[in-house]
């Protein structure tokens, strides 16, 4: 006689519902990399192909700078609350990044805040207690909102 396990017909989360994903990875520059892959895979999954430019480019941004400029492991956070995706890049550098205004085109760095106020609906950022990986850290996050905003395209950003 076979177990009498009651069978759950398993179904995709509703498009309305809130869902949540998390990446950790180490201080390693294929990290970003990673990250960028994991999201689009994510949103094509929920049917969010709408964002995946302009969070591909804010993610890799974020992860980037994560790499660069702690010491240790880094998380991405991926939240869907419609009609909002909410991406968080938590690392152990405590340094909160700030935006001074547009950067020169001679300028050697400085440009992702700039692109991220460019093409995020809404973000900020806040400094982590020891909580965080033992060690202290920040948080940095983006929100696009889904048929939000007009943002310029991403190739008006190369030029």
């Amino acid at each position: 006689m076979r177990n009498a396990e009651p069978e759950y017909e398993l179904r995709p989360i509703p498009f309305t519902e809130p869902w949540e994903y998390e990446l950790h990875f180490p201080r390693d520059p294929r990290g970003p990399a990673v990250a960028r892959t994991t999201l689009k895979a994510v949103l094509g999954a929920h049917g969010l192909g709408e964002f995946t430019d302009r969070a591909a480019l804010l993610t890799s941004e974020l992860t980037t700078n994560a790499v660069r400029h702690s010491l240790g492991p880094a998380t991405v956070r991926l939240r869907w609350a419609n009609p909002v995706l909410r991406v968080s890049v938590t690392d152990t550098c405590p340094l909160v990044p700030v935006l001074f205004g547009p950067v020169g085109a001679d300028a050697e760095g400085g440009r992702g805040l700039f692109i991220l106020d460019l093409l995020a609906d809404d973000w900020g950022g806040c400094r982590l207690g020891e909580e965080v990986f033992g060690l202290g850290g920040k948080s940095v996050w983006f929100e696009l909102v889904l048929g939000g905003g007009d943002r310029p395209p991403l190739g008006a950003l190369v030029a």
